[in-house]
């Protein structure tokens, strides 16, 4: 019998799953409940150790350069509201993470992993996608997933990637636990960089959009985090906002999709220089939506049922982890599943989801934690959860990962040494 997988979410957790696990004699079905269609205007970043799992592992260097247009982003620059560099931290000189941080417009990406995804030039059948296909219940202990149209789609194995609003973590867990509002929400922007070139000399005197670094300016407990995407032709812009300080409704912009307000904007960044702020209206779209993450859950996997990224593991994107961790566990679910060549049984599914949980738990959480408490002033303090290494520190502990089954191997050695 062939190997059928059933992945819940056509995101990029969901395709970089079915990259990791396409192999012979499986059947993978992708189920996305959107038509995959809505233009999503904002950059994204893979790390190090998420780019080289997909450049070396899964071979799509070429891809992620080319289709993709990435960016290599050559570090940090941080500005003060003059235009004064103040600091900058490269990322180049780390040559040991064995992957470099990548930029790319959020839909470019994912269009290039879908394409991977459904290629006949990679190992094993085509991953089909469908479509409009919105799941609503799911029978963890059968392998079947029900469609909102009443079709039962049946697999060996269920991947439960639909985010942090996962309709299969109340599945998995006694007690479904909700998104946990986090004090921020963040606007986002993107600009041509013709148009600032041509509109804003000002602040291309200060910040070259075309740069390959990542430029952050933090003033009056806000923080806009720009950077350059698809080969410099694009500029994108995060800024993070307090809730407290916002002119929106915070409570009504929890999607991702959601549309902003400039005028609501410009007032929240009224304290901002106009040299700054006067790049605003140039965007093609503006989006705001609720940072939210979620607690450590107690457990991922409930018999032939698995969560991966958000919904799983959601956090904040001040670490810019979030689509990384995801690929992570894609890598994870491909190397413990990588000798399994029949249909598996529920048993065994268990045992291996247990593998891969203990080998991704610890380092998920501790991402998490540190994700959240970067998110807050320098003066908040929570000495429980307070996580200790510096930043420095953190950067490497993030950068240095080289697949689940070392780690696991790393975990185990340092708990009996």
């Amino acid at each position: 019998m062939p190997f059928r997988i059933v992945i819940v979410g056509g995101g990029i957790a969901g395709f970089t799953a079915a990259i990791a696990l396409r192999g012979p004699d499986r059947i993978i079905t992708v189920l996305e409940q959107s038509r995959l269609n809505k233009e999503i205007g904002a950059l994204i970043s893979l790390q190090p150790n998420a780019s080289r799992i997909v450049e070396s592992i899964w071979g799509l260097k070429e891809e992620l350069h080319g289709d993709a247009r990435a960016i290599v982003d050559e570090g940090f620059r941080i500005y003060n509201t003059d235009g004064r560099l103040v600091n900058t931290v490269p990322l180049l000189s780390k040559k040991e993470y064995g992957g470099d941080r990548l930029c790319f417009h959020r839909r470019d990406l994912h269009d290039t992993l879908k394409k991977a995804a459904v290629s006949p030039d990679r190992e094993g059948d085509p991953v089909v996608v469908r479509t409009a296909s919105k799941v609503v219940e799911c029978d963890p202990s059968k392998g079947t997933v029900t469609l909102e149209s009443g079709e039962i789609v049946t697999g060996d194995l269920i991947i439960g990637a639909d985010g942090i609003h996962s309709a299969m973590r109340k599945h998995v867990l006694d007690a479904e636990p909700s998104a946990l509002p986090t004090g921020h929400s963040a606007y986002r922007l993107m600009i041509p960089c013709e148009v600032l070139e041509k509109e804003e000399p000002e602040f291309c005197s200060k910040i070259n959009p075309r740069d390959p670094f990542t430029s952050m300016m933090v003033a009056h407990n806000c923080r806009l985090v720009m950077g350059p995407g698809r080969n410099g032709e694009v500029y994108g812009i995060v800024a993070l906002v307090p809730d407290e300080q916002m002119n929106e409704d915070p409570n009504a912009k929890q999607s991702w999709v959601a549309e902003g307000e400039l005028s609501k904007m410009l007032a929240t960044f009224s304290e901002y220089p106009s040299w700054v702020t006067s790049i605003f209206k140039h965007s093609q779209d503006l989006g705001l939506w609720q940072l939210r993450d979620l607690d450590p859950l107690e457990k991922w996997h409930n018999d032939r049922l698995i969560l991966i990224g958000d919904a799983a593991h959601a956090m904040l994107p001040t670490q810019g982890q979030g689509a990384s961790q995801a690929i992570e566990d894609a890598e994870a679910l491909g190397s413990f599943f990588e000798n399994i060549t029949d249909s598996p049984s529920s048993e065994n599914i268990s045992k291996i989801f247990e593998e891969i949980f203990q080998a991704r738990y610890s380092r998920v959480s501790l991402i998490q934690a540190y994700s959240r408490q970067a998110a807050k002033p320098a003066t908040a303090t929570d000495d429980n959860k307070k996580v200790t290494m510096k930043a420095d520190e953190f950067m490497d502990y993030n950068c240095m990962y080289r697949g689940a089954k070392l780690w696991k191997q790393q975990q185990e050695v340092s708990s009996t040494a």
